[in-house]
C-alpha cells in the first residue's frame, strides 16, 4: 500500500497548490490514500467547512489538524459530522470532533506534543490507550504527530516502532531530512514541511515576520503570496505485516523556485 501524506497546507496558495499538483502526483505515484494536515489552511490559521470541502474535492482522503483548529469557530459544529477531518486525540475529554478514523483499510491518527504546545493530555500514553482499547487493530496505522520539539517527534517515532506503520512529523513547516524506516518498521520523518508559499518566512509574508523580530511589536502576519511548494512523503507499507517498507519525500513545486 503507497500512502501520500501531505505536510501543513498554508492558506490560499497552500490550498491552490493541493489543487493544481495533487492530481499529478496522484497519477505519478498511485497512492491508495492522501492525508494531509490542514490546519493553517484558512488565511494561514484554522481550516473552514469550505476548505475541507475543497481539499477533499481535490483528492484529500483524510485531513489531520492540530493546535489551530479552533481558530475559525465555523469549524467547530462541522466537527461533529460525518467527513473526514481529525483533530488531536489527547485533547481533554468533551473537545469535539473525533482524533482517528478509518479510511480504505488504515487507521489514521492525530496527535499533537506537549513541549511549547498547549497543556493537552499525554501523547505517548494516549497512544498506547488507544492502542489498547482497539478491539481489533488494523495491520496499517498512520500518525501525523503535530508537534514543536524535534526531539519529542524523535522520541515518539522510537517509542512507537513496531507498534504503528508511520509516524509523521507535522507543525514547524519546515522540512527535514531524516526520512527513514526505524528497525521494527515504523517510517519516520521529523516534519515533511509545509504546503504554501515558497517566498515567505513558514508560509508569511517575509517583511512582516523580519519588522517583528526587530521590532519585538506584534503585528498581522499576512500569508504570503506567490508561487507555492507542496511538500509530501510516500510511505510504502506491507499490507500483510503493517511494516514500512520504505518512506520518501515527493515534493512538487509550482512554477520557478
Amino acid at each position: 500500500m503507497r500512502i501520500l501524506v501531505i505536510g501543513d497546507i498554508v492558506g490560499r496558495p497552500g490550498r491552490r497548490a493541493v489543487v493544481d499538483l495533487l492530481p499529478g502526483m496522484r497519477q505519478k505515484h498511485r497512492p491508495e490514500l492522501v492525508i494531509a494536515n490542514g490546519e493553517n489552511a484558512a488565511h494561514g490559521r484554522g481550516i473552514t467547512p469550505r476548505n475541507v470541502q475543497e481539499l477533499v474535492g481535490a483528492g484529500v482522503d483524510v485531513v489531520t489538524s492540530g493546535n489551530h483548529v479552533w481558530d475559525q469557530k465555523e469549524i467547530i459544529p462541522y466537527m461533529e459530522a460525518s467527513v473526514p477531518l481529525l483533530r488531536p486525540i489527547n485533547y481533554p475529554s468533551g473537545a469535539p470532533g473525533q482524533g482517528y478514523l478509518m479510511q480504505s483499510g488504515v487507521l489514521v491518527v492525530n496527535l499533537m506534543g506537549r513541549t511549547h504546545m498547549y497543556n493537552v493530555e499525554c501523547p505517548f500514553r494516549t497512544m498506547d490507550r488507544l492502542l489498547a482499547e482497539l478491539p481489533s487493530p488494523p495491520k496499517t496505522i498512520i500518525v501525523d504527530f503535530h508537534c514543536e520539539a524535534t526531539s519529542e517527534k524523535v522520541a515518539m517515532g522510537w517509542y512507537l516502532d513496531g507498534r504503528v506503520s508511520a509516524v509523521v512529523g507535522t507543525h514547524t513547516h519546515v522540512p527535514t531530512a531524516d526520512a527513514r524506516v526505524l528497525p521494527k518498521g515504523t517510517a519516520y520523518i521529523s516534519d515533511i514541511g509545509m504546503t504554501g508559499p515558497t517566498c515567505s518566512i513558514i508560509g508569511n509574508e517575509i517583511s512582516a515576520v523580519i519588522n517583528r523580530f526587530l521590532t519585538q511589536m506584534p503585528g498581522p502576519l499576512p500569508v504570503a503570496e506567490g508561487p507555492a511548494v507542496l511538500s509530501a512523503v510516500l510511505v510504502e507499507v506491507d499490507d500483510i505485516t503493517g511494516r514500512a517498507l520504505k518512506i520518501k519525500r515527493v515534493d512538487e513545486y509550482e512554477g520557478d523556485l
